[in-house]
């Protein structure tokens, strides 16, 4: 089984974030043994913002393209086949500004590849990516899951459901730690939740498992 752990945050060994994807990590290779874990940190190895350059035909193609084409499709190919290697991804995905990381993004923006990660067809958009298993470590500073206004707000998980969703993956597990910049008791409270969530998603059946990757 291949694990993917992509971390996104800024702010380094203060990061909770980071914090709770090595627990996930941890704790996904404590019951899975056969894990391979490899390593996207989007902080020290993010791809460039989406361009015109990276949107060029990506499908392995050079001819007619120009050195900057070809350059980003470069980067684009590393990335796409990376995530589709992977049975397992482990997402780290601060909130910021009301949504995700733009290093995250970025990321995203290179794996939606049609044929890919998705293919369009007489019934609409197919996702390409299906059988794996996504989990996100989403934190915030404040507290927006428990009321509508912060629901409407929240522009993080929704979009991560969705993107995730559009790539043919319906398997997307979520490790949440909110209100963790609302002083010391608010923040332990925030991480036992979490520590909790972590000890459901990443216990499954053995049966389930080696169907995911059969």
């Amino acid at each position: 089984m291949q694990l993917l752990h992509i971390d996104s945050s800024i702010t380094g060994d203060q990061s909770v974030s980071r914090q709770l994807t090595r627990n996930i990590v941890d704790a996904w290779v404590a019951a899975h043994p056969d894990t391979q874990v490899s390593r996207l940190d989007l902080l020290t190895d993010a791809p460039a913002h989406f361009t015109a350059d990276a949107m060029a035909p990506r499908t392995g193609r050079t001819d007619g393209l120009s050195e900057a084409q070809v350059r980003e499709n470069a980067v684009s190919e590393r990335l796409v086949s990376q995530f589709l290697a992977s049975d397992v991804i482990v997402v780290g995905a601060p909130f910021y500004n009301f949504t995700i990381p733009t290093q995250l993004k970025a990321w995203l923006d290179r794996l939606a590849q049609p044929g890919r990660t998705f293919q369009y067809t007489a019934n609409g958009p197919e996702g390409l990516a299906t059988g794996k298993t996504v989990i996100v470590a989403s934190t915030r500073g404040g507290v927006y899951s428990t009321s509508e206004q912060g629901q409407a707000m929240e522009h993080q998980e929704s979009y991560l459901k969705v993107i995730f969703g559009f790539f043919g993956i319906a398997d997307v597990r979520f490790v949440r730690a909110e209100g963790i910049g609302m002083g010391p008791e608010a923040k332990a409270k925030a991480l036992a939740s979490a520590a909790l969530d972590i000890g459901v998603v990443t216990t499954v059946a053995k049966e389930e498992t080696l169907a995911a990757v059969a």
